[in-house]
């Protein structure tokens, strides 16, 4: 989504006033109390990204993670990610897959953009949810999900693994929808150009698979994972298909498609954890920071956070976003490219990473207090800088996404230099990076 801002508002006294009113140092974890604080005692806690490829922000969203499930009792974090491969790390970090390693595990993330999740900061952050759970019962133990769309092949297979095992004779709904994709290669473009000629191709197989596994799978949801893991992949299997349905007919139904079925999978997920179970997000700040003080809004788009503070709110719900001025980033030049550590140049002049910078160049977590007044420098809509898995920095003048911050966000924590993250699957420069000590 290309944007071009004009008449872009240069930072201002006024501005830089508040934000120093408003804002405090953000250098160690310690620097997170006003943020716990302000936290409180809600239960939905959505961490945004500017980026999927910048190393600092997943080391403070882990600070933070890690602050939340060990002070307020969070009970697993959900991610941008396809509920297979999570799922794998969630068994990982309940103890299960004996003998194998953090790194083996999600190294089997495979599907493109691999380092979204395949990287070291995950790998840290794995063996620490690991060894957080080690000897707490099941009721205790924290987990990890994902709650994206992509996965329609890998969460078929895993429902008829599900059903041959456990109700080989209702496995015949999951093999005819095997039959219905069958001929799509396992390629979803296939299947998306499929569905120009027929509209509703494979919809009634996958409606009939996902009430077999609802009917099968129920009963013993509370007491057994392969049965919630089951649920969920036909969940997945169904929402990949609408997503896929609509992908061929742009504009902006199927980005509602797709942030519809993410906050359903939270839904499902808190029900399943029962009605004191609180929840981190982690996802891209398009997601997580309120569409209704974007331009999204006016395109027709809606986005996770706005559903979750729409539907949660009276339980607590804060949305805190990231952004930095400049450094680098791992991306790809298009899509299934070659990832590359790539130079992320200073922020667009007038934007809000080029106002916080011009403050003091300092990193920043600034908390906000709606209602925020008309007439404040805070309510003039600026430029957020958004960089996707694909991304070209000689262009990047139309990636920024015209924000009132204080409103998007609950939170916003401001980098002012950022590094690329790290892939496990690009050759580290000097070796495995330490799994960084969380307290730094």
């Amino acid at each position: 989504m290309q944007r071009v801002l004009r008449n872009e508002p240069a930072a201002d006294a006024n501005l830089g006033q508040q934000v120093l009113t408003l804002s405090s140092p953000l250098e160690e974890s310690d620097d997170l109390d006003p943020l716990l604080e302000r936290i409180g005692d809600a239960r939905y806690v959505l961490l945004g990204e500017a980026s999927h490829g910048t190393h600092d922000y997943y080391l403070w969203r882990a600070r933070i993670s890690r602050r939340l499930i060990e002070e307020k009792g969070f009970r697993f974090i959900a991610v941008e990610g396809d509920w297979p491969d999570c799922y794998r790390v969630n068994r990982y970090v309940h103890g299960e897959l004996p003998g194998q390693t953090a790194e083996e595990v999600l190294d089997q993330y495979n599907r493109w953009p691999t380092w979204m999740w395949a990287n070291w900061e995950i790998v840290a952050l794995a063996e620490w949810l690991r060894n957080h759970n080690a000897g707490k019962p099941e009721d205790e133990r924290v987990g990890f999900y994902g709650l994206d769309v992509y996965s329609l092949w890998e969460s078929l297979y895993q429902v008829i693994g599900y059903l041959r095992q456990h109700y080989p004779d209702s496995v015949e709904a999951a093999y005819q929808a095997f039959r219905c994709f069958e001929p799509y290669a396992e390629d979803p473009q296939e299947y998306a150009r499929a569905t120009l000629f027929v509209p509703n191709a494979c919809r009634q197989e996958v409606e009939d698979l996902l009430r077999t596994v609802r009917e099968k799978a129920a009963a013993t949801v509370d007491e057994n994972p392969a049965s919630l893991n089951a649920i969920m992949n036909a969940e997945a299997v169904k929402g990949a298909a609408s997503y896929y349905r609509a992908m061929v007919g742009g504009g902006a139904e199927s980005w509602n498609l797709r942030d519809r079925h993410m906050t359903d999978t939270l839904n499902r997920l808190m029900r399943f954890y029962g009605p004191d179970a609180k929840a981190i997000l982690w996802e891209h700040n398009t997601h997580i920071g309120d569409a209704r003080y974007t331009d999204m809004a006016s395109q027709g788009m809606f986005n996770v956070g706005q559903i979750v503070r729409q539907e949660h709110e009276a339980d607590g719900v804060v949305l805190a976003g990231f952004g930095s001025y400049q450094g680098t980033v791992v991306a790809g030049r298009s899509w299934d490219a070659p990832m590359e550590v790539m130079t992320v140049p200073p922020a667009r002049a007038g934007s809000w990473e080029s106002a916080l910078h011009q403050m003091d160049a300092q990193n920043r977590l600034l908390l906000f207090h709606p209602p925020v007044n008309a007439g404040s420098a805070l309510a003039v809509p600026r430029g957020q800088r958004a960089i996707g898995v694909v991304y070209h920095p000689e262009f990047e003048f139309g990636n920024y996404v015209p924000t009132v911050l204080p409103l998007r966000y609950d939170a916003f924590m401001y980098l002012d230099q950022t590094e690329a993250l790290h892939p496990l699957h690009i050759e580290p420069r000097v070796g495995p990076p330490e799994l960084y000590p969380w307290g730094m």
